[in-house]
């Protein structure tokens, strides 16, 4: 019996299988008729769609793009695929879901033979191609295609039935008709395209497809006209690279035209790349407390080595000199007054956060790390730092001439504040550096968490405590020079890392929400933006509107940032999805429960629209929770044998695809793939 049941799923998934090819069929084409040695020549991968069937193009918005691995004689060569002039491709409720192509088409790429092809002889080329095919469900593709052509040592022949074509193709290209400029703004792209000649050419209905996904690609475009062309404003995709300098893509309208390539620098100069930089990531908790301590004495040291540091580490130490005269005890004093304002600073912080902590706990908050809030916003902290001193802006410069005031003084309490000026006034740009201490130190008891900040601190203190004992010793020191910003910058990196960590972090204690760590991941861009945001329009000598464009609009898309990716703990009535087996609904089906099974992919676009109308329908919520309807999710994202075979079992091979099982039903009911909240609700009740 068993083995009768697996012949019988074999020869279903064979069924399936076939049933899915025969929606796209895949072939090699040639443009021409043979093969001269060493001279390139064109070939293309031909898809032919079923109706309301489609693929997708390189940048394809939901789904993924067609490939091909070639398996090439030696020496020959395969380049990329030249992409044609996709369209945009529309669900069954008519929405945007990405960028592709229907009916036949023909992805044309060249293909460099070798130069010792020998003529008189027959090569066969061949490649495995892979797609995505969606129409009301997707299903993954595949077909393994070849071709194969004469050797020739005489030019060849045109194809008669693939040269035109492969040659009436719409591939975009520039058009020097135009003079096309783009400008970037907070959130959308102004794209401008004027002509060279009177009257302008006319562009019908014009679409702009992004190949590095930074315009989104499934909101409005609005299109104005101007006397001499047009104006498209594009709306930048919150995944968006905030150091995007240009506006790469296809712009498509209808014939006579094939699509414009464009390849537009921003006007505004894009995101701008700059100075300032970190030392080290924050120590995790678990590498004890020598490990962080050590690292907060160096992380303090190399503060010394900060632009706006180093070069007063000897002017501070000759004016102790100065105050004390040829004293060398009194020079020393100087040094040891100044080391202390330093710790008195560092140990203010350090009750700052134990107060923090222990008000914290008591509140309830989650000063740890199994708490996603506080794990989001330590890489928020980090995020922010990391591009301060990689430059996108530089933090508390207004603060210098306050700290002019304080180091004024003289005598011993001058030093004291000299102490106190180099950890928090006159050196804003050291600010990030406290940035891996406190992420140490918040994890830590207060009594470990004041000696990590004393380490920072002697540190900080110890080059002027040694040179104020040997004061004869600033000659030796190297000079400041262009050096000590490039550190700065390569110092910004092990905060990234420690971003990226942290998000590790976000991604296991959200692993049941299936978009919250696309929420955090969106709004830690959001947050990027801000920082690139302020730092563009609050640069030394601009304007005062600038300044407060600059200033608001960061602290705008900052709160944006933070609202969209603060972590979301499931609400009462949420659907909470367990990962599928069908041990599991076997398992369930014998405690009497209802058991719904939503097969699906991330790639699919039918089945993200599920989620959104359906199982985020309060009715649905409500009902599944008053039910206790058990919640199985076969996730098919990357390719799964068991769910393969058990959508085979059911004749399918697309997703998505949903079965309930009641108790006491011999067979689970089998809904369609377009789900609506009254559909499912009659298949539970």
């Amino acid at each position: 019996m068993p083995f009768r049941r697996l012949l019988l799923g074999v020869f279903a998934f064979i069924a399936a299988v076939s049933w899915a090819h025969a929606q796209v069929k895949a072939s090699l084409v040639a443009e021409e008729s043979s093969i001269q040695p060493g001279r390139p020549f064109t070939v293309a991968l031909r898809l032919e769609h079923e109706p309301h069937w489609h693929t997708y193009w390189v940048a394809p918005g939901t789904g993924y793009a067609t490939s091909l691995a070639w398996t090439l004689p030696a020496g020959w060569k395969a380049s990329e695929f030249r992409w044609p002039t996709p369209i945009v491709i529309k669900d069954p409720h008519g929405m945007i879901v990405g960028n592709g192509y229907e009916n036949e088409i023909l992805l044309p790429l060249t293909i460099t033979p070798a130069a010792d092809a020998k003529p008189g002889e027959s090569v066969t080329l061949r490649a495995k191609a892979e797609w995505l095919m969606c129409s009301s469900v997707c299903v993954p593709g595949n077909a393994n295609v070849e071709l194969t052509l004469p050797v020739d040592a005489a030019p060849p022949a045109p194809n008669p039935t693939w040269q035109s074509k492969i040659s009436a193709l719409p591939l975009p290209k520039p058009d020097d008709r135009w003079t096309v400029s783009a400008v970037r703004e907070a959130k959308t792209v102004v794209l401008t395209l004027r002509a060279k000649t009177s009257p302008a050419p006319v562009l019908k209905e014009p679409h702009f497809f992004s190949e590095d996904a930074f315009i989104q690609y499934d909101q409005p475009q609005t299109l104005r006209s101007l006397p001499d062309g047009y104006e498209l404003t594009l709306p930048i995709s919150d995944s968006a690279e905030a150091n995007t300098t240009k506006l790469v893509g296809v712009l498509s309208t209808e014939a006579p035209f094939a699509g414009l390539k464009i390849d537009a620098p921003f006007a505004a100069g894009g995101a701008p790349t700059g100075a300032s930089a970190a030392p080290g990531a924050a120590a995790a908790p678990k590498q004890g407390l020598v490990g962080i301590v050590v690292l907060a004495f160096f992380g303090g040291l190399i503060l010394n080595l900060m632009p706006c540091v180093f070069p007063v580490l000897g002017i501070k130490i000759l004016g102790f000199v100065n105050q004390a005269g040829a004293d060398r005890r009194k020079v020393t004093l100087h040094g040891l007054v100044f080391t202390a304002g330093v710790l008195a600073s560092f140990w203010a912080l350090a009750g700052t956060l134990a107060l923090l902590q222990t008000e914290g706990a008591k509140l309830g908050w989650g000063f740890q790390l199994q708490s996603p809030g506080f794990v989001f916003t330590l890489a928020v902290v980090l995020l922010v730092f990391a591009l301060s001193m990689s430059g996108l802006f530089e933090v508390g410069l207004s603060a210098t001439g306050v700290g002019a005031n304080l180091q004024s003084k003289t005598g011993y309490a001058g030093s004291f504040f000299t102490g106190v000026l180099a950890t928090v006034v006159a050196t804003p740009c050291s600010a990030p550096f406290l940035a891996p201490a406190l992420g140490a130190a918040v994890t830590l008891p207060p009594a470990e968490s004041f000696v990590v900040f004393t380490a920072i601190a002697i540190g900080l203190s110890t080059p002027y405590l040694l040179l104020s004992i040997f004061p004869q010793a600033v000659r030796l020191l190297p000079r400041p020079g262009a050096w000590m910003e490039t550190f700065k910058q390569v110092m910004a990196f092990p905060l990234y890392a420690t971003v990226a960590a942290l998000i590790w972090v976000l991604a296991g204690e959200t692993k049941d929400n299936d978009t919250a760590l696309l929420s955090i991941l969106l709004g830690l861009t959001l947050i990027a933006m801000a920082g690139w945001l302020y730092g563009r329009y609050t640069a030394p000598g601009s304007k005062p509107g600038r300044v407060r464009f600059g200033v608001l609009g960061g602290l705008t898309l900052l709160a944006a940032g933070a609202v969209i990716g603060w972590p979301r703990e499931a609400a009462p009535t949420d659907i909470v999805w367990q990962p599928w087996s069908e041990e599991t609904v076997a398992q369930l089906q014998s405690q009497g429960r209802t058991v719904y099974v939503d097969f699906t992919a991330r790639w699919c676009a039918t089945c993200q629209t599920n989620k959104k109308l359906v199982f985020g329908s309060s009715e649905v919520k409500q009902l599944f929770r008053d039910k206790k309807v058990a919640t199985l999710r076969a996730d098919w994202t990357s390719r799964d044998p068991k769910i393969t075979a058990e959508l085979a079992k059911w004749n399918r091979s697309a997703v998505p695809f949903n079965l309930v099982y009641k108790p006491g039903a011999a067979q689970p009911a089998v809904l369609p793939e377009l789900l609506t909240p009254g559909t499912v609700l009659e298949a539970v009740r």
